[in-house]
């Protein structure tokens, strides 16, 4: 199993998907770290040779933030936008849409789930 920027590649993909299982790279990304390090997209990871997945691991640690100072950028950025009160850091806090979404109906991943309405029972039949 290759190991790039402290991630475990899955042998049998293909290199071009394999590779977009490191945080903070995506397909094209990917595409391009591949074209730069000369190996082929449609090649299997199992395929690779060490020197190819040191080619890889050295651009990609080179020139990309990836997994966890990527992420730490990302919860510092959001950090500091609470930090000013800004109406996206007073999004984040109340953990509601931050990029314009309607929240009247919708909205379920961030509010979480429905609390029932207080004052509405259902009727017991005897």
């Amino acid at each position: 199993m290759a190991r790039i920027a402290g991630v475990d590649i899955p042998r049998g993909k293909k290199v071009e998907i394999a590779i977009t299982y490191i945080y903070g790279i995506g397909r094209s990304n990917g595409m391009k770290v591949l074209e730069r390090a000369h190996v082929d997209p449609a090649r299997r990871v199992r395929d690779l040779s060490e020197d190819e997945v040191g080619r890889i691991r050295e651009i990609v640690e080179r020139e990309y933030r990836v997994e966890g100072d990527l992420r730490r950028e990302i919860q510092m950025n959001i950090k500091r936008l609470m930090d000013i009160g800004c109406y996206r850091g007073l999004r984040h806090r109340k953990g509601m849409p931050v990029r314009g979404q309607r929240t009247r109906t919708n909205s379920r991943t961030r509010r979480g789930r429905r609390s029932q309405a207080i004052g509405i029972k259902k009727k017991v039949k005897k």
